[in-house]
């Protein structure tokens, strides 16, 4: 993964941008920033840290979050309400979550059916920025709230990824 680089083109960028509050999602922003080409040019930027100035003239923008509340965090969706015009960009989209099979709670598993994860309002508002969706969202699961990630979901996150930059 390549830091910002000025001589670069801003054109040619990648961006993942994410929220955590366990540092799982954490974990999965930088394996998929990782899976990229290594002659890409890919920021991973926290959500507190975005500039929103960075996000003109993207290729590609990544956005992930824990789902809280079956939701994404409140910055994820202030830093999207904020962003510029998403037009010619590849988005996509991913949380963290636990599979609601894991919950074993009858009520849990009928509100995720109803209300969802992040992943996918996260989806919803990057195409109506006027993003391209490269991918359908992603769900990557922990074992608890509070994690660890399960066995397999970084690489899983790599994979996806290289479907994103494929």
């Amino acid at each position: 993964m390549m830091a910002g680089n000025p001589t670069m083109s801003s054109s040619l960028r990648t961006m993942v941008i994410y929220d955590s509050y366990f540092g799982n999602t954490e974990q999965i922003a930088k394996a998929i920033g990782d899976a990229f080409e290594s002659g890409e040019e890919v920021e991973v930027v926290k959500v507190s840290e975005v500039d929103p100035g960075k996000l003109t003239q993207l290729k590609c923008l990544i956005v992930g979050s824990p789902t809280r509340a079956f939701r994404p965090t409140a910055a994820i969706n202030d830093v999207i309400k904020k962003a510029p015009s998403l037009k010619g960009v590849k988005v996509a989209a991913f949380d963290t979550r636990i599979a609601k099979e894991d919950t074993n709670s009858r009520v849990l598993g009928f509100m995720v059916n109803v209300f969802g994860y992040a992943a996918k309002p996260i989806s919803d508002a990057l195409v109506k920025k006027g993003g391209t969706l490269a991918v359908p969202p992603e769900g990557f699961y922990v074992v608890d709230s509070e994690g660890p990630l399960k066995d397999g979901e970084l690489e899983r996150a790599s994979e996806w990824a290289r479907k994103i930059s494929g």
